[in-house]
């Protein structure tokens, strides 16, 4: 069997690559997994040489030390790869195939995945609804920051791409497909963007600007990104938003000199439970501020979306409501100006058969828009250590090799 590195979670702040067991069609027993699904058979499933994976916000919550996460957790969600060995029960995936994996795992059989609800499949985690691969709480499905990855489900989980060598040419963009760009188009298709649509996009990470890009694509006439981080608003800027430093004075009014008006139609968290204070001088933790800030902005009758990640277990919360997901929203404004939110996960399968045509046929950019920055395996705990200083890009890791012509210099990139 070929060797198999993976990234794994050593404790607040701490990532490390270290060796481990080449997989197999079985959910070994190991930290994060829940006992009910430890040696679990997958003849179902099939083995991925990893291509693409990425590091996601999400992961850096955990990296922090901001959930429950147990310490040896095989990190990564974000998987894109080649089928290299299939299960006995596996009929339409070939070995071969070049594919996309949904973030969720999810079993295609229950009410839920019958019902386009990947998000909170009911047969793959017994601890609650929904499962996902390397993530605290969520099955304990091992993340695929690794060589190798199993990914059980594959008839149903897997978004094969149509042709090998346009695949592997628009790589650093279908990567995206397995989380960030199905969130982002998620958040601002809960918000109803649709043409002619203002659009104020609350945090300029990645999902944020993957929810700016995608409002674009559905033809919002203006999409305003707000942030702290002047390298994060340079980005959005850099592919044709509008921006709001919300460090500085007070948001609508900001929004008032880009529209003429002090109000959004739609309005998008991409933040979720460490946001920050706004205005002069507010730096301290407020879980709660970009819910409510949104609310503020967004129309009477308007729609908020809400990918953002919560959680019901945060050990580094600023106050003992928050460590269990208790936040001081001001539910009474969303109610008195009749707004819709939709929350959650983000059913990545929902989306990401179209949005994998927009990326094949040109219409959508999104690895440009999300400063898609490749690094080795081996370089994953700087890339950690960048994200978490605020940098404005998308970290893509490539373990074989296949997108070593996009590679940078990773001291210099890590370094500036």
């Amino acid at each position: 069997m070929p060797g198999n590195r993976a990234v794994v979670y050593l404790g607040p702040g701490e990532v490390e690559v270290q060796s481990m067991e080449y997989p197999e069609l079985v959910l070994p027993d190991g930290p994060g997994v829940h006992p009910d699904n430890a040696g679990r058979k997958c003849e179902h499933g099939v083995i991925l040489k990893v291509l693409a994976t990425n590091i996601c916000g999400s992961d850096q919550h955990m990296v922090r030390g901001r959930t429950e996460a147990p310490e040896g957790l095989t990190l990564g969600h974000e998987i894109t790869g080649e089928v290299v060995e299939k299960g006995r029960d596996v009929e339409f995936i070939q070995v071969g195939d070049l594919v996309s994996v949904p973030f969720n795992v999810a079993c295609g059989r229950c009410r839920n995945c019958k019902e386009r609800h990947t998000d909170v499949c009911l047969h793959v985690n017994p601890e609650k609804p929904g499962g996902a691969y390397g993530y605290v709480g969520m099955g304990g499905w091992r993340g695929g920051q690794a060589d190798y990855v199993m990914v059980p489900y594959a008839d149903f989980n897997l978004l094969r791409f149509p042709d090998r060598d346009q695949a592997m040419e628009k790589l650093l963009d279908l990567t995206m497909l397995s989380d960030i760009f199905p969130t982002g188009y998620h958040g601002v298709v809960s918000a109803g963007v649709t043409v002619g649509s203002t659009v104020y996009i609350a945090g300029a990470g990645p999902v944020g600007l993957a929810a700016a890009h995608s409002a674009q694509l559905l033809g919002a006439a203006a999409v305003i990104v707000g942030d702290l981080n002047e390298e994060r608003l340079v980005q959005a800027r850099s592919f044709g938003c509008e921006t709001v430093d919300v460090s500085k004075g007070d948001i609508k009014e900001q929004i008032h000199e880009i529209l003429g008006v002090p109000e959004v139609d739609c309005a998008v968290d991409c933040v979720g439970f460490e946001a920050r204070g706004h205005g002069a001088g507010s730096v301290e933790e407020a879980p709660a501020t970009v819910l409510n800030s949104i609310m503020d902005v967004a129309r009477a009758g308007g729609s908020l979306g809400i990918p953002g990640l919560y959680v019901t277990g945060d050990p580094g919360a600023v106050d003992e409501e928050a460590k269990e997901g208790t936040l001081k929203i001001r539910f009474g404004l969303g109610w008195s100006k009749s707004q819709s939110m939709v929350t959650g996960q983000c059913p990545a399968m929902k989306y990401h058969r179209e949005l994998m045509m927009a990326i094949l046929n040109e219409k959508a950019d999104i690895a440009r828009a999300v400063n898609a920055t490749v690094l080795g395996l081996e370089d994953a705990p700087a890339g950690y250590k960048d994200f978490d200083r605020g940098a404005a890009r998308k970290f893509v890791l490539d373990p074989h090799g296949v997108l070593k012509d996009k590679r940078v210099d990773t001291e210099a990139t890590l370094r500036a």
